[in-house]
């Protein structure tokens, strides 16, 4: 199993006819994804590289049955895209768009708990998702994820950081260690999907067998998820906090990652964590140094 994702999922791409939505969307759609078509106003009819592409989401989920888009659509028009294919029946939307404003992001995630909760959003911001040898949706490589194996032990990694979601795939990969899914859930200050949201699934995936937590310095949603861990995760974990050396007061690359008024420190987060359980490393390849040991006991 998976989560968020199988091999069953069919999905579009809002954004198919521009550079990174034909890019990324091909990637996908070689991986093995199942990119069933795209949709950009105004250009209803056309195709790319045999995907058809349809002028609204709703038309396009009608003649596909898709339930999941990847959203590869500019900051001005990200909001109304994603609100466009939850209205339309769309289950997961994934988007990748960087430098949508904070309020904008804040409108959409409470319009999505308001009026479609039937839809789940990742990201935005973010580099989006991946069940190794299943689906792939967003700008992950797929020769760097390990596929899981039947009889091995696999690993569910969430992760606020793109780059280190790269680095924990790799990492597990070169230790032949299985990962059942992927879910880079994006730096932003109001993500569409959490950290608990990812921990809640990969508890209950019968196909998961320890999970991979990559935090970094700011909010509080890694103190949050060692809550979370302590009273709902029974599986083996571990973490890597990014972020030890920042000075407080200055944003390190997202726009969530900024230490104000003592908190969010990555030590904080990391005693936090540490206390719940969790094998917390102090650089990437010492967590996934951590997970073999893991995975091998």
């Amino acid at each position: 199993m998976a989560i968020f994702v199988d091999e069953n999922t069919k999905v579009i791409v809002q954004g198919l006819t521009g550079g990174q939505g034909k890019y990324h969307g091909l990637r996908n759609r070689d991986y093995g994804t199942k990119i069933v078509g795209g949709v950009t106003p105004g250009k209803g009819g056309q195709d790319v590289d045999g995907i058809p592409i349809f002028d609204t989401v709703a038309e396009a989920v009608a003649a596909t049955g898709a339930n999941a888009s990847f959203a590869a659509v500019p900051p001005k028009f990200a909001s109304d895209a994603i609100l466009e294919a939850a209205a339309a029946g769309i289950a997961f939307v994934v988007c990748i768009t960087e430098g949508i404003p904070a309020q904008d992001e804040a409108k959409v995630f409470n319009t999505l708990v308001r009026d479609f909760p039937g839809t789940r959003l990742l990201g935005p911001n973010c580099p989006g998702i991946i069940s190794p040898g299943k689906c792939n949706i967003g700008i992950t490589a797929g020769e760097i994820a390990q596929a899981p194996s039947s009889d091995g032990s696999n690993v569910g990694i969430v992760s606020r950081s793109g780059t280190l979601t790269y680095q924990a795939l790799y990492e597990l990969k070169q230790k032949g260690i299985g990962v059942s899914t992927c879910v880079g859930i994006g730096g932003d200050p109001v993500p569409g999907t959490n950290f608990i949201d990812c921990l809640r699934e990969f508890e209950n995936d019968p196909e998961t067998h320890a999970i991979m937590l990559i935090g970094e310095i700011g909010g509080s949603a890694e103190e949050e998820a060692a809550e979370y861990i302590t009273a709902n995760v029974a599986k083996p974990m571990s973490a890597y906090i990014a972020g030890v050396t920042a000075p407080a007061g200055k944003k390190m690359g997202h726009a969530g990652a900024i230490v104000s008024g003592g908190k969010g420190t990555a030590q904080g987060k990391m005693d936090a964590l540490a206390a719940a359980g969790v094998k917390v490393g102090l650089n990437p390849t010492e967590a996934g140094e951590l997970m073999a040991d893991i995975v091998a006991g």
